[in-house]
């Protein structure tokens, strides 16, 4: 076995499906999390698993749950409330932090308090390492290769549906109230809040989606992980109507699994442009099940950040400390189908 994985929140959608991923590339999950109930209940389903509950005002229960692990792996949200805690954890305990957080707010805050804190420590800390933020980053960061700068990169979500878990729920309603109900916008090299509602628009998908309408300005956590490291002085994010939809519908269901796995069967299609003067590159990625995906993701990221005894401490985004094109295509065919074209001509990312 490679050595044990601290989940926090392995009990939630989205950590289930971490700790799925993490046992079957040979680590060994160890589970933990804020409640006991819930907690002991994916216990017994896991019985030759490790159950370490800690809430996140005991510190001393946090260093117990990560001790003897080589990282933690966070899953539990509202990010914002959960980051500092675990964090400072991982600190402690001097091993490497990852979260699935696509809070805006979140990942900003830890992209700009942890930097020293974790040179000190000799850790790397890597946020947003999910479908909304790594994802994205790695996608545009493999689209612009070899460019120096960037003057606009567009993200357009395809998702033909999308039922919101309770987690990514409760996150949204943090972020709306940190924001005062305000949405966020990147504008002039940085995020800034908008009032009313974001513009409608269209985006013109690879097949199967096609031709779609679009809420512009629908951003996300890749609006804080791609300028965090690339230059770029127009960022735009789309978002199907129809998802937009069921995510502000509270009547909308949670995912439902379709399978063994527990995926459910929403699909979905990543699609980034990047614009160099006149020149055009695109990185374009297609799925199933933004929730069940961001573990494989988050994984991935594991095994290369251990792998690579050379990576210096810190705070970074995915496309910032990873070769994004050697990543995605470990992440290719399965679970993500993954295209690049440069300038218009298809690109193999083995090359």
């Amino acid at each position: 076995m490679r050595g044990n994985v601290t989940v926090y929140g392995a009990y939630g959608h989205t950590g289930r499906f971490v700790v799925a991923e993490l046992k079957r590339r040979g680590w060994t999950p160890v589970l933990s999390g804020r409640d006991p109930d819930k907690l002991n209940s994916l216990g017994v389903q896991l019985p030759d698993l490790d159950v370490r509950v800690a809430a996140l005002e005991d510190s001393a229960a946090l260093d117990r749950a990560l001790s003897g692990s080589v990282a933690v792996i966070n899953c539990a949200g509202p990010f914002a409330e959960t980051v500092p805690a675990v964090v400072e954890a991982a600190l402690r305990s001097k091993i490497h932090y990852l979260d699935i957080a696509a809070e805006i707010e979140a990942n900003l805050d830890t992209l700009a308090n942890y930097g020293n804190s974790a040179r000190d420590a000799g850790i790397v800390i890597l946020p947003a390492m999910a479908f909304f933020g790594g994802l994205g980053d790695l996608l545009a960061t493999a689209a612009i290769g070899d460019w120096p700068n960037v003057d606009e990169i567009s993200i357009a979500y395809g998702l033909a549906s999308w039922h919101p878990t309770a987690g990514t729920r409760a996150a949204g309603k943090v972020s709306r109230e940190r924001r005062g109900g305000r949405r966020i916008a990147f504008a002039n090299g940085r995020l800034e809040h908008r009032d009313g509602p974001a513009p409608v628009g269209e985006w013109t998908f690879p097949q199967p989606l096609g031709r779609q309408r679009v809420v512009t300005e629908f951003t996300m956590a890749d609006a804080v992980t791609i300028p965090h490291h690339i230059p770029v002085a127009e960022f735009r994010s789309y978002m199907t109507v129809a998802a937009v939809s069921d995510v502000i519908d509270p009547s909308v269901p949670p995912p439902i699994a379709a399978d063994d796995s527990g995926r459910s069967s929403q699909t979905f299609i990543v699609d980034v442009v990047a614009r160099l003067g006149s020149a055009v590159r695109r990185a374009v990625a297609g799925g199933r099940d933004i929730y069940a995906v961001s573990a494989p993701i988050v994984v991935e990221a594991l095994g290369r950040l251990l792998n690579d005894t050379a990576a210096a401490p810190g705070v970074y985004t995915a496309g910032e400390i990873f070769d994004a094109r050697g990543f995605l295509e470990a992440l290719s065919p399965q679970p993500l189908s993954i295209e690049l074209f440069l300038e218009g001509q298809k690109f193999d990312l083995a090359s």
